[in-house]
């Protein structure tokens, strides 16, 4: 995910708390920062502020479509900004927020985006013999729920987006961590170790499945 907007406190607050919800968050001071971010990276999606320095928010939505990039962007605008918001959404922002918002409201809405985007019309699904609940960030089996750590129910949303399609470990990576973060060269394969792990209790059925040298699969 990334977040671009230029008041710190309002970054820093809203990153923190999306991280503890196990999101992987890339922060933007700017719109020429984000632009940067944007170009080298891809994301699920894109929160931004609309009066950035430097570069109006709407500048930066207007070149990421018209070269083609659908990422869902979710716009934070000011009370009074109801021009912006109807031109954002004109020319192609997928939603938008008012400031002051409350953290739980962005978060649903951002969850709302992701599903959209990977075809997800429903937060709770079935997944072989597990069944989801993607906004309650809630796994079961069998019947029996599954305790996870933010991580692990982020690099298992990770491979659920994309069930059947094997993902590398600089995929995992990218969707797990943010710029900031340094993690230790094993740090994905251990973490789908413990994830396997817990998906599969008491000798049942993997459910991830290693590709040599390729990567990690979600297969019911």
């Amino acid at each position: 995910m990334l977040l671009i907007e230029d008041s710190r406190r309002i970054r820093t607050t809203v990153a923190k708390a999306l991280s503890r919800l196990g999101h992987a968050v890339d922060e933007a001071a700017d719109g020429e920062e984000g632009e940067e971010f944007a170009t080298v990276n891809e994301y699920d999606v894109v929160v931004l502020d609309l009066m950035l320095p430097g570069q109006h928010g709407l500048m930066l939505l207007e070149k990421w479509r018209k070269a083609g990039n659908d990422t869902p962007v979710l716009l934070l605008t000011a009370m009074d900004g109801i021009e912006d918001r109807v031109r954002g959404l004109e020319m192609g922002a997928d939603d938008y927020l008012v400031k002051p918002f409350a953290i739980a409201e962005l978060a649903a809405r951002l969850e709302v985006l992701v599903r959209r985007k990977f075809g997800r019309a429903e937060s709770v699904v079935k997944i072989g013999p597990l069944e989801v609940n993607f906004v309650a960030k809630q796994v079961m089996r069998d019947g029996e729920s599954i305790v996870l750590t933010a991580r692990e129910f982020a690099l298992f949303e990770c491979l659920a987006k994309r069930p059947g399609q094997v993902l590398s470990r600089e995929q995992i990576e990218a969707q797990l961590y943010s710029e900031s973060d340094s993690p230790l060269s094993n740090a994905v394969d251990a973490a789908v170790y413990a994830l396997r792990r817990k998906l599969s209790p008491n000798g049942a059925a993997n459910l991830i499945h290693t590709r040599r040298g390729l990567g990690y699969v979600l297969e019911p």
